[in-house]
Parts: C-alpha cells; structure tokens; sequence
C-alpha cells in the first residue's frame, strides 16, 4: 500500500510534538507557530488517515487507541530519519571521506564514470579510489576490507563466502573485430578457428562463460589464443591485427557505438550471466557507500541496461 502524499513530515511532527506535550497549545509554542496552525495540520493529518487520531478536554489532548498506535510508528520513523540525516552530514563533515570501489573492466567502462559524475556532483566531499582486476582478485581485496564494495559478475561459489550479491543487470559476452575484418557480416561460429583470438585468462569473471560457449558450438580449442584481462591490450591488439576478442559486452559498447570495432553478428544470449553490488555481509552500510550504490543504481536505469 502507497503512502498517501497528503500526508507530510510537518504533519509527523506536529501529530508528534501534540502527543508528547498533551497539549495543542504547548506544542504550536515550542514550534513557532499558532495554534489554529497546529489544530488545522491535525485535521489534515486524520483526513488523509481517515481516522480521529487525538480526544480534546479541557485538561488537553489525548490519544485514542488508533493514535496511540499511529504514535509509535510515526516517533519512531521521525526519529530513524533524523538519525540518517545526522549521520551524512557528520560523515561528510569529517573530511577526507573516500570510498575504494573495485569495478570489473566492463563495468568500469560503463557504469562507474556516470556514477562518479553523479557522486560528484551529489557528495564532492567523498573521494573515490576506483580498482580494477580480475573478479577473484577484487572479492578478495573486499573480503580482506580494502575494498568498500565491487560492481561486476557474479563471483565463483568458492568466493563468495561472507559476501552479499545485489543484481543489477545481465550482460553477455561479444565477439569483435576491427572494422575490415574479413568475419564481419559472417554468423559462422566455426571460422572463428581460423583466426587469432584473444580470450579471457584464468581470473576472468567470463572464463568458464567463454569456454562453454565455443564447447556447444563445438569448438573446444579456437585459433592461436592470446589469454589476458587487460582490455588496454585487447583493444590495441585487435584494432592492428585480424584477432577476435571474446570480451564482456560493456568493455566495448562505447567501442562499438562509435565504429572503433564491430561485433560479430553471432548470437551470445547463452553467455548472459549477472551483474550486480558484491558487499560484505555483516555490518551498518555507511551513508557515503549508500549515496554511490544509490548513483550505480540511477546510472544503470538511466541507460536502460535491466530493461
């Protein structure tokens, strides 16, 4: 059930302020206001309710039965959303805040720049220490604590232990070549042999992904093969020579957007595999880390990626 939008957090307040002092006078006195204010917000408030909230006497106000139990939730909720508004701002008060970010390289390339943007703009006082590498590499640093959180796949069973994995988005593997390339236009799976490839190493969150994909299509060992997570290299290697890069779909979309390489017209919807937020499974996430997942989150609907 919605929240009716009638209802505000100056009427929280009032509804709470009354029930604490008893009084509707008491209550406008200490907030500054009148009392037909005070007594024109009540009424408001058991409107958009829909229930009579407060008895009046002569001796005061007191509450009814479903005021009293509208009470605890309204003070409890007033008070959680003072504490979130004083923890950011002693947080961000304290200086020198940095958050370590580790990000797999498709996420690097395009999710964590737009959120950096955003983070920038919403908290310039909390510094970011973006870290790439390969997925085990990156779950461990954030197992260990040098890490606040990882944006990529899905880890290994065997690496997730103490860890928590929020998903975000699917993301396949792509097939690309430089512009030229005598494949492009071509669907068969098997001419791919004929070529260098340059294919994900051992660390590689899509290893297993890969292998399985050219294994289906019985393919089990495909061309001179080049292992390496160092997309800087790939992008060189593949744009000055005949090579097929088998690469997570987001390292190259801005590559592919704007003509630097083209992707094979094979289709890769098996090689689909999650994307998400891997956090440390115990403690409080600091208000800081809850703005930049906040910023993730906002960059990924922005460019329609869960869709």
């Amino acid at each position: 059930m919605e929240i009716d939008r009638r209802i505000k957090i100056r009427h929280l307040r009032t509804f709470v302020e009354v029930a604490r002092t008893a009084s509707v006078g008491k209550a406008a006195e200490l907030m500054h206001v009148s009392q037909p204010a005070v007594s024109k917000t009540l009424a408001e408030l058991e409107t958009a309710l829909g229930a009579r909230l407060m008895d009046r006497n002569r001796s005061g106000v007191a509450l009814t039965p479903v005021g009293q139990m509208f009470h605890s939730y309204a003070s409890s909720s007033l008070a959680a959303l003072r504490q979130g508004i004083e923890g950011i701002s002693e947080t961000l008060a304290g200086g020198g805040l940095r958050l370590s970010i580790g990000a797999l390289p498709s996420v690097a390339a395009r999710i964590v720049p737009d959120a950096a943007v955003e983070m920038g703009r919403i908290a310039p006082e909390v510094g970011l220490a973006i870290v790439t590498g390969p997925n085990g590499y990156l779950l461990s640093e954030l197992a260990g604590g040098a890490l606040d959180l990882v944006i990529g796949r899905l880890g290994k069973p065997e690496a997730m232990s103490g860890l928590s994995f929020s998903h975000l988005y699917s993301e396949r593997i792509s097939l690309v070549v430089r512009p030229g390339h005598p494949l492009i236009g071509r669907s068969d799976v098997a001419a791919i042999s004929d070529y260098p490839i340059v294919f994900p190493n051992r660390d590689a969150a899509i290893r297993t992904m890969a292998e399985q994909f050219f294994i289906a299509q019985g393919i089990p060992q495909v061309g001179h093969r080049i292992e390496t997570v160092a997309e800087t290299f790939g992008r060189a290697f593949v744009r000055k020579t005949d090579a097929v890069w088998v690469i997570s779909s987001g390292v190259v979309a801005l590559d592919v957007a704007e003509g630097m390489l083209v992707e094979l017209p094979i289709t890769m919807r098996e090689t689909l595999g999650p994307v998400g937020l891997t956090m440390r499974g115990e403690g409080e996430t600091s208000p800081a880390l809850r703005m930049f997942i906040e910023a993730v989150r906002r960059t990924v609907a922005g460019l329609q990626l869960a869709s």
